[in-house]
């Protein structure tokens, strides 16, 4: 799948490229995103949660870039070495052609793999090439100072918290700060730029020709020998490999953490306060993501995760908001203090600039019903769950039957304080009928008939107060009157069936208020206040949930149709961001997990109901 860029306009005088010319590549520790135009401008190191040293994606002038470009006007393409995450951007000119391939190779052994070593060849195929680079690290989000000491063809930037190391087969020049190379490349001829992490046990190391071609090599057999594991062979092959190779690229393998996406404060609406930092453990998005992994066949992802939450400590008993925070750093940590970056602009002007998240504190009973039923899930697809996680379980049930009737603030984090959501109540009937099918399933221990009168409550409140006949729909919480895309999980929870008069009701009702042309909006914030100034585009997972319900109430040609547009708004490497905009623009971080897990589903149950 390739783009061509013909015509391509920036943003903002040519300082930003839009949020989806970009690609994603990664070792499993960190991620880099590539612009169609040759340039990083993000990457973190040495983890997703580190501070920036490429940032220029949020500030043009201060964050920093590893600029890497033809010197003469160039169209450009941007595609991945099939079912890899090697990414190769194209350049086409007058005299020649020549292309970058990026990636990130992913070694085990535990030196190797602190390096996280970035290597860009750039390689002329046809006729001759100019080109330049320029290296220009911002260390600490743009923030710290750095000297840079060039012998030869390596430069080492050194900071007070990181030192990177650069070696090129071109000639590097410096100013003390930065680095730069010009060079022309006839036919045939290649040059290498490898950035390394280095530190005591890590030292600069050359990387020769013969070395990149190797671990280009070794690169595509890793990630091809992963995709090989997938049972998917349906209709939609190549976006749903695709989507699957992007949630496996934000995984933290150290851990077995999923994040939810690689980047901060990318903008929900252009200049607006919509920005936050994704580079966390969201245990509702990681669970939908051990569920899509489950279906795609990939066990191993599920019991990483379920180490994650067990090894970790993360389920030490009942806290401030129950057993489980909402999220977690990729180490497991629970404090993720949220501050702003006021020296940077934010993508387009769009500051503030946030790392952190104060959302870490709030109370979203939803997430207990995404992890018991991922947990279900792995039980009965993947291995039987141990002893230790069923005490888990049990524990969650038990909380959630003294804690499950009191307002939170939802799936969608609001921050105008604490509701009666509907969703939440849905999910904590997950919760607790998933744990219930489990106990009687294997005869597990469990007091069975607290949670059977829970369950049951849940679901009587649900009919009685989560309905409204005024509306002829169920509603965003108790005793309104307001739509929420988030209801759209009712069928594929198996809370209610798919064809059931009022649930579509309640479908009809979503279309008519809440989805444009198959986009869908979360809810309207101007009649259910969410705290925030501003407006935003609609939900991408919401799109794809409206997909699959449409699919189950037995709306084949609405479903498919809605499917395939919702395909074109993916960006020419079939990546996906969190929102869409009014048009057509993607918008929020990126590339989004929630996005392509939701992908995955609507691709495996459209599949099947189709034939």
């Amino acid at each position: 799948m390739a783009f061509d860029t013909t015509g391509f306009e920036q943003a903002d005088g040519g300082r930003y490229i839009p949020i989806p010319e970009h690609g994603l590549i990664g070792d499993l520790r960190t991620a880099a995103l590539v612009g169609t135009n040759g340039t990083i401008d993000w990457y973190c190191c040495p983890r997703f949660d580190a501070p920036s040293v490429f940032g220029s994606i949020l500030d043009a002038d201060r964050g920093g870039s590893f600029e890497l470009a033809a010197e003469v006007p160039t169209r450009s393409r941007q595609f991945y070495f099939p079912d890899t995450n090697v990414l190769i951007t194209r350049f086409f000119a007058a005299d020649g052609v020549a292309e970058i391939q990026d990636f990130m190779p992913v070694v085990d052994e535990s030196r190797e793999a602190a390096r996280h070593r970035l290597i860009r060849r750039v390689i002329c195929v046809r006729g001759t090439l100019p080109f330049r680079a320029r290296i220009a690290p911002r260390f600490g989000y743009g923030a710290e100072a750095h000297t840079t000491h060039l012998e030869g063809h390596t430069a080492v930037f050194r900071a007070p918290s990181l030192t990177l190391a650069l070696s090129a087969t071109a000639p590097l020049e410096s100013d003390g700060l930065d680095v730069w190379s010009h060079f022309k490349l006839l036919e045939g001829e290649s040059h290498v730029f490898a950035l390394d992490h280095i530190g005591d046990d890590v030292a600069p190391r050359s990387c020769p020709r013969a070395e990149a071609q190797e671990q280009a090599d070794a690169t595509v057999r890793f990630w091809r020998h992963w995709l090989a594991g997938s049972r998917y062979h349906g209709r939609w092959r190549e976006m749903v490999n695709r989507s699957a190779l992007v949630l496996k690229l934000l995984t933290y393998a150290p851990t077995g953490a999923i994040i939810a996406a690689p980047t901060t404060s990318l903008p929900e609406q252009i200049g607006g306060e919509r920005n936050w930092d994704y580079r966390y453990v969201w245990v509702r998005d990681a669970a939908f993501c051990v569920y899509a992994m489950l279906r795609l066949g990939f066990t191993s992802e599920a019991e990483a995760f379920m180490g994650f939450l067990c090894e970790r400590g993360i389920m030490s008993g009942p806290g401030a908001t129950g057993p489980f925070q909402i999220m977690y750093g990729i180490d497991g940590r629970s404090e993720l203090p949220e501050y702003e970056l006021p020296h940077l602009e934010g993508y387009l002007g769009s500051a503030p600039v946030r790392v952190g998240n104060a959302a870490t504190g709030q109370l979203q009973l939803d997430i207990y019903g995404a992890l018991i039923d991922s947990m279900y899930l792995y039980d009965k697809w993947g291995q039987p769950i141990s002893s230790a996680r069923w005490d888990d379980v049990g524990s969650m049930a038990d909380w959630l039957c003294e804690h499950w009737d009191q307002p939170d603030e939802g799936i969608w984090e609001t921050r105008g304080g604490r509701r009666n959501f509907v969703y939440s109540r849905l999910m904590c009937w997950v919760a607790l009928e998933r744990a219930i099918r489990m106990a009687n399933r294997r005869g597990l221990p469990a007091d069975l008939p607290r949670w059977r009168q829970s369950r049951d409550a849940i679901y009587r409140q649900i009919m009685q107060r989560g309905w409204s006949a005024q509306r002829g729909a169920f509603v965003q919480a108790l005793d309104d009157g307001e739509l929420d895309a988030s209801l759209l999980m009712m069928p594929m929870a198996k809370f209610i069936s798919p064809t059931d008069p009022k649930w579509l009701s309640t479908l009809d009702a979503l279309t008519s208020d809440l989805v444009s042309d198959s986009l869908v909006y979360r809810y309207d914030p101007a009649a259910s206040p969410d705290g925030l100034h501003g407006q935003e585009g609609t939900f991408s997972i919401c799109s794809f949930w409206y997909v699959e319900a449409l699919a189950r109430a037995g709306r084949l040609e609405e479903a498919r149709l809605a499917f395939e547009k919702m395909l074109t708004y993916a960006n020419h490497l079939g990546l996906f961001a969190e929102e869409i905009g009014p048009t057509g623009e993607q918008l929020g971080n990126f590339p989004q997990a929630f996005t392509h897990l939701s992908l995955i589903s609507a691709a495996f149950n459209l599949d099947r109901a189709l034939g």
